[in-house]
């Protein structure tokens, strides 16, 4: 199944957010098969880098068969010199690519990706509503009164979620996206206590609590935040500081007794191996965008398994990226939820799929159409920038 081209899509659907600018690739074969694949850049800065990379790497795969994906994974590893070392941008190109390979594969043998991966163990699995400080609901509006934070959680609680997730930390100090603090003083930490708690009136005793800090803070700041949220049952702290610091996680874990995760920022299982074979952490979450695509990932959850670490998949992206996480969390028991992020909805994100994948009351049901079982629209990719490399 020789590749002849690869289409590097840059979507630009009316009504996206300024800040959202979700990067697909569509790798096609000589026989007419086409696979999906997206990066893991949709948000932040970087995706240009993204796509130059993609330019790059897609000269590469042309001629390839694209049902060897190990040996293109292992001409890109060996022959790019960039690609030893990790790195986001270089790794999210990987990753749509590799994608992509497993999407073709599995509509060439006309199974869903989670067979490839050793067949179905969840038939559904549970999602959690994730970041309800953006409004939750089809239009972004950041909310700061713990009235509001209250009002969302029961919302995602009478949407059937399990659970819910937070960012405690934005406009403390006036800005919609705080900046890095080494120290929270008496009245940022009141705030946080306050918001998280107004979570946990609206969500009750039964259902779980994560509460993510997109790696803003310092070590003594997160252990400020640890222990002002020690009664409130939080399943999980995501993301207190960045996620190469270690022996940081390492002391924090020790030192309070909120379990940690991170990984969205992370790679390979290179970059995985330190935080988990080093008890720094209780939840990995890589994104399958970032960390080398489905191969990358087998590697991490196989690591992660053996050292008793859970599985909870990032995902913050368009309808592709979604797919391609629910073939993973089909097929894996470690994954303890998939993350519906408030992105997905967003009309103008999930409308850029040719079929709407949504939780019914609060459980994915996984798709079971072949490869990832997701396209784009025929409107996404009429409006969206397109190079074809040949």
């Amino acid at each position: 199944m020789k590749i002849t081209s690869v289409d590097i899509i840059k979507l630009n659907w009316p009504g996206l957010e300024k800040w959202w600018h979700p990067v697909c690739v569509r790798i096609n074969t000589e026989d007419g098969q086409f696979g999906y694949g997206e990066a893991g850049v949709a948000y932040g800065t970087g995706y240009q880098g993204t796509i130059g990379v993609l330019h790059e790497l897609a000269h590469r795969v042309i001629g390839h068969d694209a049902l060897n994906i190990n040996a293109i994974n292992r001409d890109f590893y060996e022959h790019t010199f960039w690609a030893k070392g990790g790195g986001v941008i270089f790794y999210s190109a990987v990753s749509a690519i590799d994608i992509a390979l497993w999407d073709l594969k599995g509509k060439h043998f006309d199974v869903p990706v989670y067979q490839l991966l050793g067949g179905q163990v969840n038939h559904h699995i549970r999602a959690y509503a994730s970041h309800l400080e953006y409004g939750w609901g089809p239009f972004s509006r950041y909310v700061t009164k713990p009235r509001d934070f209250e009002r969302l959680a029961e919302r995602a609680v009478n949407q059937g979620y399990a659970g819910v997730k937070i960012d405690p930390l934005p406009q403390l100090k006036h800005t919609a996206y705080m900046e890095h603090e080494e120290i929270l003083d008496s009245k940022q930490l009141a705030t946080i206590n306050q918001r998280v708690k107004a979570v946990r009136s609206g969500i009750g005793s039964q259902r779980d609590l994560i509460t993510d800090c997109h790696a803003k803070l310092g070590y003594l700041a997160a252990k400020q935040l640890s222990l002002a949220m020690k009664d409130q049952n939080i399943l999980y702290l995501e993301e207190p500081f960045d996620p190469r610091m270690t022996s940081e996680f390492q002391k924090l874990a020790r030192e309070q007794s909120i379990p940690l995760a991170t990984g969205e920022r992370l790679t390979t299982a290179l970059s995985f191996q330190p935080l988990i074979e080093n008890h720094a952490i209780s939840v990995a979450q890589p994104d399958l965008g970032n960390c080398g695509g489905f191969s990358g990932l087998i590697n991490i959850a196989n690591l992660a398994k053996i050292h008793q670490v859970k599985l909870q998949l990032h995902v913050c992206g368009g309808p592709i990226a979604t797919a391609a996480a629910l073939q993973y969390e089909a097929a894996d028991q470690n994954c303890i939820y998939h993350e519906e992020h408030e992105i997905n909805l967003k009309e103008a994100n999930y409308h850029s799929g040719k079929y709407h994948y949504q939780p019914e009351q609060g459980f994915y049901p996984i798709p079971d159409r072949p490869g990832i079982g997701q396209e784009l629209t025929d409107k996404a990719l009429a409006m969206a920038d397109i190079v074809t490399i040949k």
